[in-house]
């Protein structure tokens, strides 16, 4: 187990055993937006490497990229068809884009499921991963992992809440800013889903 800090994040998540289903939190918003046009499942790995100070893995994905380049994204994609579940994604997924060793990776539980503005439907695995992984970002996909504390995120002053307008409406959004990386959009969102469900915002 990582250590005493993390125990207030176990006790907020859906456990392993009972995975989200249906739409996501903010499935009225995205409708408005998108309509009712089905959501693609997808999921990505909120994981946490072990050690004294527990730091959550995140990727820059490649300026390339035709969706969301270059911006601050959990490890995680769209659903295969040879996947059993959504934890079968997310490692997946992982193991594709940061070369993360499943066998290295415990997972914890679960996060209410996130629709995004690309149209699909999220669910965020939450998992320790071991401290002596090595990560290696795939350079078609990934320019960057860098870590964060589990600390920065748990300090309420380091939540930024903005709005901004799209498609008419203005909108309230939420980002963290740490060592230059900008985290924002979905990511930032399902951080704050987080920080809801263990009543630190």
């Amino acid at each position: 187990m990582i250590d005493d800090r993390i125990d207030g994040l176990i006790d907020a998540l859906l456990p392993l055993s009972s995975p989200p289903t249906g739409p996501g939190w903010n499935h009225a918003d995205m409708t408005q937006l998108l309509g009712t046009t089905e959501r693609r499942p997808a999921a990505v790995l909120v994981g946490f490497r072990e050690g004294v100070q527990p730091r959550l893995v995140l990727t820059v994905r490649n300026d390339n990229l035709q969706a969301h380049a270059g911006q601050v994204a959990f490890p995680g994609g769209g659903t295969d068809p040879a996947d059993d579940d959504a934890l079968a994604t997310a490692l997946r997924e992982s193991e594709e884009e940061i070369g993360l060793d499943r066998q290295l990776v415990k997972p914890l539980g679960y996060l209410d499921r996130f629709e995004t503005i690309s149209g699909f439907c999220i669910t965020p695995v939450v998992a320790s991963i071991d401290v002596g992984a090595q990560l290696y970002p795939a350079p078609d996909e990934v320019s960057e992992v860098f870590e964060v504390p589990l600390a920065f995120l748990l300090e309420p002053a380091n939540l930024r809440r903005y709005t901004m307008e799209f498609r008419g409406q203005t909108r309230p959004m939420v980002e963290f800013v740490h060592g230059g990386h900008r985290i924002w959009g979905a990511t930032a969102s399902m951080l704050h889903n987080l920080l809801q469900r263990m009543g630190r915002t």
